[in-house]
């Protein structure tokens, strides 16, 4: 039902909603990811590693899809957990990783 919800509201005003109960709809992860990541992400602030750096990360890619959601659900190093938004679901933080991800060289299905 919240699917539909969310699908509607996309139809009918264009725009994404940062947070949803379940299901990850189409453009979710990126709109997660440039509501609660980007600042760091985009720029490398605080020694993060930047979207589409494909050398940085290669070998984060390389240990999987789970352990780069569960580092980004408990933090790592200066992350906060749930890049400081603690009202995101697990099921959230891993639609903006694997945005993250894919736009850096991974293939992961969203």
């Amino acid at each position: 039902m919240i699917r539909y919800a969310v699908i509607a509201l996309v139809m009918v005003t264009g725009a994404l909603p940062v947070q949803a109960e379940e299901g990850a709809a189409p453009g979710l992860g990126e709109s997660i990811y440039r509501a609660n990541c980007a600042s760091c992400h985009d720029t490398g602030e605080v020694g993060a590693p930047r979207i589409g750096d494909r050398q940085a990360w290669k070998a984060r890619i390389a240990e999987g899809r789970r352990m780069q959601v569960r580092m980004a659900i408990r933090g790592i190093r200066k992350m906060p957990p749930r890049g400081g938004n603690p009202d995101l679901s697990d099921r959230e933080v891993e639609a903006a990783v694997v945005y993250l991800l894919n736009q850096s060289g991974a293939r992961f299905k969203p």
